[in-house]
């Protein structure tokens, strides 16, 4: 059973048509651990484009003093 099943591939959801903004705390919550640190792509489901683009934002609210270095 096991060598039938399949994962469901995550889709980029910036490629999707939805935007990530460094101002958008919410939003850049959700790509960040419970440390702080910057989610991989593997457990966040962007694409290589768009996960280098979710490291700059948030580094950007980071210098700006809108989510903390380290939680």
């Amino acid at each position: 059973m096991a060598e039938f099943y399949r994962k469901k591939k995550k889709i980029c959801q910036m490629c999707a048509g939805k935007s990530v903004d460094y101002k958008d705390v919410m939003i850049m919550n959700k790509y960040i651990n419970e440390k702080g640190k910057i989610m991989p792509r593997r457990m966040t489901g962007a694409c290589a484009k768009h996960q280098r683009y979710i490291a700059n934002q948030i580094k950007r609210s980071r210098l700006m003093a809108l989510i903390p270095f380290v939680k």
